[in-house]
């Protein structure tokens, strides 16, 4: 089983409905062709590096999928005809962290060992 990390990003417009369709939508996608999402992250609406498509913001979603490589090949035709889809993007990796959130603010623990390791505060 290959393991991959893969990120779409719709439009802004999006609603919080529609961005619901689309996680339900790739993970049936991916089930039916022999794979297993392991993670969903949903990273909220981020500014984009460039305008793309008249966007300057885009709405993230994170998946981190175990399968056969077909899994990549379906997904991808699908979210190249997706008109809701500014971008998507895989990479293959060779183990995951599941401990990471990549967006995720620190949580109110840290930050308390933070000032009282410091004396702040």
């Amino acid at each position: 089983m290959n393991l991959y990390e893969h990120t779409i990003v719709a439009r802004q417009d999006t609603s919080p409905a529609q961005v619901k369709q689309l996680t339900e939508k790739y993970s049936k996608i991916v089930e039916k062709n022999e794979g297993e999402i392991v993670q969903t992250e949903d990273w909220g609406l981020l500014n984009l590096a460039y305008i793309i498509k008249k966007n300057k913001k885009g709405i993230y979603m994170h998946f981190k999928i175990k399968g056969p490589g077909k899994i990549i090949d379906e997904l991808e035709k699908n979210e190249a005809i997706d008109k809701n889809l500014l971008r998507y993007m895989t990479v293959k990796v060779k183990k995951f962290n599941l401990e990471a959130k990549y967006f995720s603010k620190k949580d109110e623990y840290e930050k308390k060992e933070y000032k009282k390791e410091y004396n702040r505060d």
